[in-house]
């Protein structure tokens, strides 16, 4: 009979390792947290959080007064191992698997007999085996599923998150789990690690089958934001509202065309599609292109804020004050990885000698890049000193906002004020 799980070691308290890690926690398992940063460590073992997530603190806070859940700084002997590090990748889009290798690692030093390994993080194809395979030279004494088949020491399985940051204590327990197992067997152990919290389905399957799962459902997201990202500076050229169009398209019973934004952005969209790119080339022409229409929206949009800042100035307006509305990569979190808003901002501080000012209400201090160019101030602030107000992020408060008495020139890359770019 297979041994309950009793302790699980999570690797990376990011937004996905540190709600996972309190999910199971709330199930009264033991987890050790593992993370590098003395900030979230720290924050964690006090009963805090050092992100932005609803609800995410009340269930942190009772886990660790409750004696189940700490946090340390190397991975320690459990039942059950999750890695949910990130993996950006390097020049050239190529994938940086470093932060998997640290972790598996570390992981390898604490192995025994009977244990359970599983990757959450967002990786390409095969990385699952790479893990593996890194096992095995760490760890001789014992036996891997592509060794010993079905009967291992330790079973191995790759199962990605799927979650949408600002929902994800909710999405974590209801969302279907793809569970890719190295055998059958390590399939039906990670499926019952995950029953313990999760009411959605557990889909059992094989490890590269789980990985390709988690690239192609982002890519097909980019593609089709590709989409809706190009038809907005076609109708941009041609003088025509794109929301419009876009609202009136859908009407169409098999026409679903998603909104345009100033980009794509996260650590999941922005970045997956290029671990299919990096693995097979040339065969994902369109992939690629997708990612390359994202990844110059930005561009775009700072050329678009540009050219009426030319105009104010034209115009006789001196010493102008550009403000940016939102900085995260999606509405109602703090989340900057990857952001086209935040790219956008940069840019501007960059080539721009016009005031910049920013209104992000879910941090409270601006990143590095942007500390010593940029003031961070709130709406009203921003409403009063700006002649150009930029609309990048649709958080909830600036969907409140009303423009319709602005006097300066708008420019709303979300389609939800007044007037549109």
């Amino acid at each position: 009979m297979t041994k309950p799980f009793e302790t699980v070691c999570v690797v990376g308290l990011g937004y996905i390792g540190l709600p996972t890690a309190a999910m199971l926690a709330s199930r009264k398992l033991k987890v050790i947290g593992v993370d590098v940063n003395p900030r979230a460590v720290n924050a964690i073992n006090n009963g805090e959080i050092h992100i932005v997530e609803p609800d995410l603190d009340m269930i942190v806070d009772a886990a660790v007064n409750q004696g189940y859940l700490r946090a340390t700084f190397a991975p320690e002997e459990a039942d059950a191992f999750i890695i949910a590090v990130p993996t950006p990748f390097k020049d050239d889009h190529i994938p940086d698997l470093s932060y998997i290798e640290e972790a598996a690692r570390g992981i390898a030093k604490v192995l025994k007999p009977g244990n359970l390994v599983i990757l959450e993080s967002t990786s390409p194809v095969t990385t699952t085996e790479f893990v593996a395979d890194l096992f095995v030279k760490e760890r001789p004494d014992l036996t891997f599923p592509h060794q010993d088949g079905d009967a291992p020491d330790i079973n191995i399985a790759y199962c990605p998150e799927r979650v949408l940051p600002g929902r994800i204590l909710l999405e974590l327990i209801e969302n279907d789990r793809v569970v890719g197992g190295m055998s059958p067997r390590c399939s039906k152990r990670a499926v019952s690690l995950y029953e313990t919290f999760v009411e959605g389905t557990c889909v059992e399957t094989t490890a590269r089958t789980a990985e390709m799962c988690k690239l192609v459902e982002n890519a097909y997201r980019d593609v089709n934001i590709a989409f809706a990202n190009e038809i907005s500076m076609i109708c941009d050229e041609l003088s025509v509202n794109v929301w419009d169009v876009i609202k009136h398209a859908n009407r169409h019973p098999r026409v679903n065309i998603l909104q345009p934004g100033p980009g794509v952005g996260g650590h999941c969209i922005a970045v997956d599609p290029w671990f299919i790119v990096w693995r097979t080339p040339e065969l994902t022409p369109l992939i690629r292109t997708a990612r390359e229409v994202n990844d110059a929206k930005p561009e775009w949009v700072v050329a678009s804020i540009l050219s009426r800042l030319k105009e104010l100035e034209s115009q006789g307006v001196k010493a102008p004050t550009i403000a940016c509305f939102g900085l995260a990569f999606k509405p109602d979190i703090d989340d900057l990885r990857e952001s086209p808003s935040l790219n956008i901002a940069e840019t501007i501080s960059q080539i721009s000698t016009a005031s910049l000012l920013a209104v992000e209400p879910n941090i409270s201090e601006l990143p590095a890049s942007l500390a010593d160019k940029c003031e961070l101030v709130d709406q009203s602030d921003a409403l009063a000193r700006a002649d150009i107000a930029v609309l990048l992020v649709d958080h909830t408060e600036f969907k409140a906002i009303d423009t319709s008495s602005f006097p300066g020139v708008i420019v709303d890359c979300r389609g939800i004020w007044a007037r549109t770019a």
